[in-house]
């Protein structure tokens, strides 16, 4: 089961995603390469539009990080958590917001 959680307070906004979904076979879940794949994506978005990435944890399952909270982060991550949403909904036997 992996699970997601997308927080803003003081200015800043947090993203954690933990776990593995069990979709299928390692190597073979695309449900849990997708949700990696959108996670990286987003970080490195933030990134290359010169976002400072804090506290940067990757690693197998894991994936958390914060950055400062303004109109252009809130739109990348909502983004995020728009696809996240929408794969729970048709998987939420293994993936939940937390």
């Amino acid at each position: 089961m992996t699970t997601y959680s997308i927080k803003e307070e003081n200015e800043k906004i947090f993203v954690e995603v933990k776990g593995h979904t069990n979709y299928n076979d390692k190597g073979y879940d695309i449900l849990c390469a997708s949700i990696s794949t959108m996670t990286i994506f987003t970080i490195n978005s933030l990134d290359n539009l010169g976002y400072n990435i804090e506290d940067l944890k990757n690693e197998d399952g894991f994936i958390s990080f914060n950055v400062l909270s303004d109109k252009t982060s809130k739109g990348i991550i909502k983004t995020l958590k728009e696809l996240l949403d929408d794969l729970s909904k048709k998987n939420p036997e293994f993936i939940n917001e937390k």
